[in-house]
């Protein structure tokens, strides 16, 4: 029974502790952390230029109230986006939070790309270009989180899947032996 428990419990020990091989699809520690480095540095550069918007004053020209809500949460976007990148810097492997970090850059880039139609109509043309320019840049890091998103998820569906095998095939094993033989009382 021993025996048969071990390979197991040293699998699910390597998968726990993420010391199982990584299929060659999934993209290397380093190289995730050169990426969330490059995404932050793009992020950063639109800090700047969100912070120039201002909404308050569009009221004048006719801007809906909407725009000022629409550029407060452009902000808090870009600073979730900024923490969850750093959650996954720390932790690469974690899925949760690959997942959170391109949801989070999905959903700043949808509430900047509103906030860029009403600085082109109200404010200045030149500084939505700017914004749109600098979401732009982040394109590529968008494109290589997914693929990294993807691959990540397709790792941890195969590790389930071996444990899961190795699981059924301890338990088959269990209940193959035979019973323990009852001690008589007298």
């Amino acid at each position: 029974m021993k025996s048969a428990l071990l390979p197991f419990l040293l699998l699910t020990a390597s998968i726990a502790f993420g010391q199982s091989a990584p299929p060659s699809g999934v993209s290397s520690e380093w190289d995730i952390r050169k990426l969330l480095d490059s995404l932050d540095v793009e992020a950063q550069h639109l800090k700047p230029i969100i912070d120039q918007v201002k909404p308050e004053s569009w009221a004048a020209k006719g801007a809906s109230s909407t725009y000022i809500a629409q550029w407060k949460a452009a902000q808090a976007e870009l600073r979730y986006l900024l923490s969850s990148s750093e959650a996954l810097s720390r932790q690469p492997e974690k899925l949760t939070s690959a997942l959170d970090t391109y949801f989070r850059m999905q959903a700043m880039e949808s509430t900047v790309s509103s906030v860029v139609e009403g600085v082109r109509k109200y404010q200045n043309p030149a500084l939505a270009n700017l914004m749109q320019s600098a979401l732009g840049e982040n394109n590529a890091n968008r494109d290589r989180l997914r693929q990294y998103v993807q691959d990540l998820a397709a790792q941890k569906e195969q590790e389930l899947q071996v444990a899961d095998r190795e699981a059924q095939r301890c338990r088959d094993s269990l209940v193959r032996q035979p019973a323990a033989k009852k001690a008589v009382q007298k």
